[in-house]
């Protein structure tokens, strides 16, 4: 059986390792949280301790951590996945990190003599979940198709942007500056509507069916309008911390991001004032500026 890890099993690490489990690889899975660690094991998974226990005998090794500083301590650190990582293995860089870091770590990891896979995704938690991912995928047309057959696992499209590591991470960017921009003109749109006195779900009949409507402000609508804020998976520290990597990416190229830059300050200023919610709740924020709130019904 074909043994695989993936290192962090959070919300989307874990629907990366559920996925691969039922396309039935030996799964070993790695995370400080011990409750993750044991919802993983009851999945059927095999929890270790270290990142080199998990890379022994893998053919790939998914990264699904927060930031590039964790990406060097599970590879690089002490106990880390490239001591024990065979040569034809690779890793596979599912991380949302910086495209300089990307770049600079897969230069390491290629000096080291082993394999890398940048290849940032998108989806979210149902993605995750569901095995319905995008993959952006960056690495030699060879290695690609030596380990498509477990990336398939886990995607319904992997999309091959480059060859060499950071070009998955510069896609992913552009696609998160974006993406950003969508969610807080959502976000100000349904509280206009709130304040005009229009129901939610007007609201979302027409945006959903108008040119306007696509699966991210739609999720976005449909989580506002039933006051969900907290717990559907998109956690708001997530989209803060891709918008700062690709407002560094534009810095870094000159590159003028002005609709991305308000998005940025919109979810600052949701973090802050509510740290523990979902992207969604930004709109409270401007709800409580103007004194009114977008419901599926009125009233």
């Amino acid at each position: 059986m074909t043994k695989v890890g993936v290192i962090g099993l959070g919300d989307m690490g874990s629907g990366l390792a559920k996925n691969l489990l039922k396309a039935g690889f030996d799964v070993a899975g790695l995370d400080l949280s011990e409750e993750r660690r044991a919802a993983f094991v009851k999945m059927g998974g095999r929890a270790v301790e270290t990142p080199a226990a998990l890379a022994d005998g893998a053919e790939a090794v998914f990264i699904m951590v927060m930031n590039g500083g964790q990406v060097e301590a599970v590879l690089f650190g002490a106990d880390g996945a490239l001591e024990t990582l065979s040569d034809d293995a690779a890793i596979i860089l599912t991380a949302t990190i910086k495209p300089r870091e990307g770049r600079e770590i897969g230069a390491r990891v290629i000096e080291a003599g082993k394999q890398i896979i940048d290849s940032p995704v998108s989806g979210g938690f149902p993605g995750a979940q569901g095995g319905s991912l995008t993959m952006m995928a960056a690495a030699p047309d060879a290695l690609i198709a030596a380990k498509r057959h477990i990336m398939d696992a886990v995607s319904a499209n992997i999309h091959h942007v480059g060859t060499n590591p950071g070009d998955g991470q510069s896609v992913k960017a552009c696609l998160q500056s974006l993406i950003g921009s969508i969610f807080t003109a959502t976000f100000e749109a349904s509280t206009l509507a709130a304040k005009a006195g229009i129901s939610g779900q007007v609201l979302y009949d027409v945006f959903s069916t108008s040119g306007a409507g696509c699966g991210v402000a739609n999720t976005a609508l449909g989580n506002i309008i039933d006051r969900k804020f907290s717990d559907t998976g998109s956690h708001i520290s997530t989209m803060h911390k891709d918008l700062t990597i690709a407002l560094g990416f534009g810095e870094e190229l000159g590159v003028p991001l002005h609709t991305a830059s308000t998005a940025m300050q919109l979810f600052h200023a949701g973090k802050t004032k509510y740290p523990d919610g979902d992207n969604w709740v930004v709109t409270r924020v401007l709800e409580e500026i103007v004194g009114a709130e977008l419901h599926r019904e009125k009233g």
